[in-house]
């Protein structure tokens, strides 16, 4: 059962990294952060200070080997199991991506508000063959000299 659970683990993993070798430490602390773990016990000051004892010197990055250890650094920090911590990080099934998505804005989504030389061109790609310009306002007038 502990190898399942460490293979899920490793899958974990290679999902943060993008299937690179070694992680660095915002990802380390995405990771935390996707599954919830972050606390007044877990901050982020204590996982980055976990993640630079275990990363390789000089190089900012941790492999495999070097994450396990501080999933058990942070496991006791945090005040659990190593096991629990682990279970918990496996059930999250990898990185969250979180956007934004745009409110409606009537003076942009509604074109009957629109005004000035909107009101007779489109922003839409698709709609600049059909034109509302009425043909008076399309004549140029001649100056006066």
């Amino acid at each position: 059962m502990v190898e399942k659970s460490g293979g899920d683990l490793k899958s974990i993993f290679s999902k943060y990294t993008s299937g690179k070798p070694e992680m660095d430490g915002k990802t380390f602390f995405k990771m935390f952060k996707d599954c919830g773990l972050v606390d007044k016990k877990l901050t982020q000051t204590v996982i980055d200070l976990t993640f630079t004892k275990f990363a390789e010197k000089g190089v900012k990055r941790m492999k495999y080997d070097q994450f396990l250890k501080g999933i058990a650094e942070c496991a006791t920090k945090k005040g659990v199991s190593e096991a629990d911590l682990k279970a918990k990080i496996t059930a999250s099934g990898g990185p969250a991506y979180k956007g934004t998505k745009a409110d409606a804005v009537k003076w942009h989504d509604d074109k009957a508000l629109y005004t000035g030389c909107l009101l007779y061109t489109s922003p839409s790609p698709r709609d600049r063959t059909r034109s509302r310009m009425p043909s008076s306002a399309c004549k140029k007038k001649k100056k006066k000299k």
